[in-house]
């Protein structure tokens, strides 16, 4: 018998991720993958043998993606300013992308539901999150284009909650405006030229 092919593992990926962003970890099954990819649930079960295992696999490669996006723009952009302009935009563009959530966000609402291995995942996504923009934070206070009170890490973990919310309130309106409104008046309130 042929073995699957590693095609098969990243479409159930896509479609996996597609799924969880739009309708939640909970909101899908095996079955369904499996009906929209035309293959069998046996096939599905080869690359993942369960839906614990398809869920890290998922944050993983988010996590992946997400970190490299940040080092891009670490590596693009000396300006703190810019460099939040930029991290909000990844979320943008997520939303802009029919109307899905960031994986982790999503995740995190099924949070007492999940296996504990994708839960880990989830806090080490945000964890990352955090010390990224903390660390933009702090080096725009030092450099004097951003301007906040209390702590850098404080303010990165408002900055986070609030780009998560703020996403969540735009898709239920279907509205991304929503959300790049917000996302403009939290980077405004820092910049110190304002």
């Amino acid at each position: 018998m042929p073995r699957p092919s590693t095609d098969t593992a990243e479409r159930i990926l896509e479609l996996a991720e597609t799924l969880v962003q739009t309708q939640g970890f909970n909101g899908f099954s095996y079955a369904d993958i499996a009906s929209k990819l035309r293959i069998r649930n046996a096939s599905i079960h080869y690359h993942f043998p369960s839906k614990a295992q398809l869920g890290l696999r998922l944050i993983r490669r988010y996590h992946g993606n997400f970190r490299e996006a940040l080092d891009s723009i670490d590596r693009t952009n000396a300006d703190a300013r810019r460099k939040l302009k930029l991290y909000a935009q990844l979320y943008a563009n997520v939303l802009k992308d029919k109307n899905r959530m960031c994986l982790c966000g999503m995740l995190a609402s099924d949070h007492h539901t999940l296996p504990k291995p994708v839960r880990d995942g989830v806090k080490d996504f945000f964890d990352d999150n955090e010390a990224w923009l903390t660390k933009v934070l702090g080096e725009g206070r030092e450099a004097g284009t951003l301007r906040f009170d209390g702590s850098p890490a404080v303010h990165a973990r408002v900055l986070l909650s609030s780009l998560e919310g703020a996403m969540l309130v735009a898709r239920s309106y279907g509205e991304v405006s929503r959300f790049e409104s917000v996302a403009q008046r939290l980077l405004a309130d820092l910049d110190a030229k304002a």
